[in-house]
């Protein structure tokens, strides 16, 4: 969509504009054999408080939250989208082509800044009206015709920040289902079980059965020969 083009109406724009917002971005998949490396960005006004205890979830890094858990996190942030419109969300993914391309910090920092071009771009906010944290690691690059607000990275900011900590959760819901996804279509890799990570069973599974075309090949070539 060109830039400048909202899709809210008058007033809901007028209501957006005046909103300041805290927007978090956080990535997953970063170190898996297998898949995507998938970013997830979630912007909430920044007068929002005790989220953990609204939802009666506990609210960390999903690494530390248990698969239910994660998932119950999604269906409240709809909820709660649905019902007041006080939260948005998004997920931007680069495949195992493109981390083999450009490797996989540079497509995690791509999927960052598509994930927030696609925020400016649907909310219509003035970048002064908002503050973007991501994650250690996690950069974004500011394209033309698109201002972005000014940015902070913190390390460990899953473990800190909470907006943070549910942008690591988005990610994580949605790079897991893609996961299981594959695991139904290549079952003896048993990819539901470890997401792509590069645990013994995977490792097994790609030297009894070889490299499928979904692996990084730059994270498995010292398995291509066996």
């Amino acid at each position: 969509m060109p830039c400048g083009v909202v899709r809210v109406n008058e007033a809901r724009y007028a209501e957006l504009v005046k909103k300041r917002w805290i927007i978090g971005i956080d990535e997953v998949g970063r170190g898996a054999l297998a898949g995507p490396v998938t970013v997830g960005l979630v912007a909430i006004p920044s007068n929002t408080k005790g989220i953990g205890m609204t939802a009666k979830l506990p609210l960390r890094d999903s690494k530390k939250l248990s698969p239910i858990q994660r998932e119950a996190w999604v269906k409240y942030m709809r909820v709660w989208k649905r019902e007041n419109g006080g939260i948005y969300f998004v997920t931007k993914s680069m495949s195992h082509k493109v981390v083999d391309k450009i490797n996989v910090a540079q497509a995690a920092n791509r999927a960052a800044t598509k994930a927030l071009q696609k925020f400016m771009v649907d909310t219509a906010i003035n970048p002064k009206y908002a503050k973007v944290f991501l994650d250690g690691g996690l950069y974004v690059r500011e394209t033309k015709g698109v201002r972005f607000p000014k940015t902070e990275t913190i390390v460990k900011g899953d473990e800190k920040v909470p907006v943070i900590a549910l942008a690591s959760i988005v990610a994580k819901v949605t790079r897991d289902r893609k996961l299981v996804r594959l695991s139904e279509a290549y079952p003896k890799y048993e990819f539901a079980t470890h997401k792509g990570y590069g645990t013994k069973v995977h490792i097994r599974a790609i030297k009894r059965h070889g490299i499928l075309d979904i692996h990084r090949l730059t994270f498995t070539s010292k398995w291509a020969n066996i």
